[in-house]
């Protein structure tokens, strides 16, 4: 039975509740557990498949709880680990997450961003992994995690296991002299499996992108530029077969356009145009499309179904509340 193991730093969401996040009349705060590769374990634990979380976990009743919540979702935990003195956070100051200018990070010295290969036992973690998920924001911390992640994939690579990628870029986390091009491409050369959006691509990845692209962008120039950036990723990263792209415009707080493509060396494709104007919370959106395309690779499916089901996924994530979606797909 495959076992997907989806590997990253777990984090704290923190919410105010009020207008502004010092609102005297309304001074309350929400809480959620997240993370990108958290909330991609749970999406695929609860879309049925056998999916396990590694990380790094202080010891103390917050971590606890929070393991509880993924196994409760179905979550295998037993290869995270217990080590440090704190969890990262992060504090999203807007109600439903519109992320530009309004998330603040506070990750330095979590028990995750301090582990060295030498504090992780790569034969239990990697034992009867069939698949191995990651993100760009693990080296995106420290040249230290940057260097975990290199060996982790050559570890990998070795055993066969599958590897996909999400190439999440942040650029208040890329604060220690390196920017995405001068690490990223030596780990995505073990992937076989890229997720992430054409802009992404070409700030990690060394990938064209047409700079007078916008919102008002027509859908066919985008699918085109989307086959276009694909195909480069193809020819720099052979090992790499399947890339998915997200296109997500927002024109408001509540609005969000989402629609997909997926290519491999031989199809190209992409999924309809979802838009709705009732965003509920769109942190994890890209998450709950990561785990729908997993899910949908796992399963055999057709190239249509592939982008169908990762596009549905992401989409059905914004009318929930929290980083976790539920596994539903539209």
């Amino acid at each position: 039975m495959n076992l997907i193991l989806s590997f990253g730093e777990i984090l704290i969401r923190q919410q105010s509740l009020g207008k502004t996040f010092f609102d005297k009349e309304n001074n309350r705060l929400e809480i959620f557990p997240g993370g990108s590769e958290a909330n991609v374990a749970a999406g695929l634990a609860q879309m049925g498949n056998n999916a396990a979380y590694g990380s790094a976990f202080p010891q103390n009743a917050l971590s606890e709880e929070i393991l509880k919540i993924l196994n409760t979702v179905g979550v295998k935990t037993d290869k995270s680990l217990h080590i440090g003195d704190r969890i990262g956070t992060y504090i999203l100051m807007s109600a439903n997450g519109l992320s530009k200018g309004e998330v603040i990070y506070d990750r330095k010295y979590s028990s995750f961003s301090q582990l060295t290969i030498a504090d992780i036992d790569v034969n239990k973690l990697l034992d009867g992994v069939t698949w191995l998920h990651w993100t760009a924001l693990t080296p995106a911390l420290n040249q230290n995690m940057a260097d975990l992640m290199d060996t982790l994939l050559q570890e990998a690579a070795s055993r066969n296991i599958t590897i996909s990628v999400d190439l999440n870029y942040r650029n208040r986390l890329w604060q220690y002299g390196k920017q995405p091009i001068d690490v990223m491409p030596q780990l995505v050369a073990h992937c076989d499996v890229v997720m992430g959006n054409i802009w992404a691509a070409n700030k990690m990845l060394g990938t064209d992108v047409n700079d007078t692209l916008d919102r008002n962008t027509p859908q066919d120039t985008y699918l085109t530029a989307a086959r276009e950036s694909a195909e480069q990723v193809f020819e720099k990263y052979p090992k790499c077969k399947h890339v998915a792209y997200t296109f997500r415009f927002m024109d408001g707080p509540n609005h969000n356009l989402f629609y997909g493509t997926y290519h491999t060396p031989t199809e190209h494709v992409s999924s309809e145009i979802m838009e709705t104007f009732e965003v509920i919370d769109r942190i994890g959106s890209g998450d709950a499309f990561m785990a729908g395309y997993i899910h949908a690779l796992v399963n055999n499916m057709t190239a249509q179904e592939v982008i169908d089901t990762a596009t549905g996924a992401g989409f059905q994530k914004l009318f929930v509340k929290g980083d976790f979606g539920n596994g539903k797909i539209k």
